[in-house]
């Protein structure tokens, strides 16, 4: 299924039905009296969070969601029937924003959480409401009222406990196959990874977390290089991102710190909360390097990079060093929320 994190929908909720106007015509029940009843209420449009949907495919094609109106009143004292709501299931982490006003209207964190978009109208009075002591025999009535009418944008923005973030073929999806069950395309040539994949990483029986990773981000992204800042946005949640460097590139040409450089920059560009965000440096594929070398080759790096942080020298091909890491990871995040916060993601 193709992988779709944007849409824009429309949405219109039911008009709600008409009140009437009668009069009681029975045998043997003269002057019987206004008896119009009220119109039905309009549908109301809802969305839900669905844990086992992972794309707002369905949402690209189809654009307009209308809710039924609400029946209009009628004599006999009887009520027009509302109009069944309309449900949209969407995947967790969908943010739905008014696409006029950028005001958020739901944020779908949990699976089952439920929120209005828009709502129906409400039915018109009949004529019974209108009687009194003055006015006998009313003919007034009111019309149902419009349902509300918004035009939607839908973004997808996954769940996940720590970020991958790097250059492309920098080894992020090699990475998350080493320490979990995903299994992203890995081959020798950028941008074999086209949109964010989720990973499970069990440390042990009742120790998890989820990792993501995202497409491979270039120098110039701000200004469309590459994918660009597309999937950045699926790094929001995260609690914390590996930065990972590639330390034996193919081409020599390559001048990996200024590529690590370069990333660091084009996150402060696309958003300044994400940079802040804690971020550790992950030295990956030092099993090309020259074992006799390797040590002083990474410090030479962290040194030149002026990297303050934590920092990590593993072979995401081999494994080495991939234990240490998650480990240390998991420690990280249950430092920052034990308990409470894996049992909210668990739950999603």
């Amino acid at each position: 299924m193709k992988f779709i994190d944007e849409a824009v929908i429309q949405v219109i909720a039911g008009k709600g039905g008409d009140g009437a106007a009668s009069f009681r015509r029975e045998k043997f029940i003269p002057k019987g009296g206004p008896s119009g009843g009220d119109g039905g209420r309009g549908g109301s449009i809802y969305a839900i969070a669905d844990r086992n949907i992972n794309t707002l495919v369905d949402y690209r094609f189809a654009r307009l969601h209308r809710a039924k109106k609400g029946e209009n009143g009628r004599g006999s004292d009887c009520y027009g029937k509302g109009a069944d709501d309309i449900i949209l299931r969407m995947p967790v982490g969908t943010v739905i924003g008014n696409a006029s006003t950028g005001e958020t209207i739901a944020d779908l964190k949990r699976h089952e959480q439920k929120a209005l978009l828009a709502k129906g109208g409400a039915g018109g009075l009949g004529n019974l409401h209108f009687k009194s002591s003055t006015n006998r025999a009313p003919r007034q009535f009111t019309f149902g009222e419009p349902g509300e009418e918004l035009e939607l944008k839908l973004e997808l923005k996954v769940l996940a406990d720590v970020g991958l973030l790097g250059m492309p073929n920098a080894g992020k999806s090699t990475l998350i196959r080493a320490v979990s069950a995903a299994r992203p395309k890995v081959a020798d040539y950028p941008f074999t990874t086209m949109h964010p994949n989720l990973g499970m990483v069990r440390i042990d029986q009742n120790r998890s977390f989820v990792m993501a990773d995202i497409p491979g981000l270039i120098e110039g992204a701000a200004e469309g290089a590459g994918l660009g800042h597309r999937f950045l946005k699926h790094l929001a949640r995260t609690r914390l991102l590996l930065h990972i460097v590639d330390m034996a590139p193919l081409d020599e040409n390559i001048d990996t710190l200024h590529e690590a450089k370069a990333i660091v920059e084009e996150l402060r560009k696309y958003d300044e909360t994400l940079y802040q965000k804690p971020r550790w440096l992950v030295l990956n594929k030092t099993d090309l390097l020259p074992e006799s070398d390797r040590e002083k080759i990474c410090k030479k790096f962290i040194r030149n990079l002026s990297w303050k942080g934590k920092s990590f020298v593993i072979s995401a091909l081999s494994g080495e060093g991939c234990k240490t890491l998650t480990y240390a990871v998991m420690e990280h995040l249950e430092q920052q929320s034990p308990t409470a916060n894996q049992e909210q993601i668990r739950d999603e």
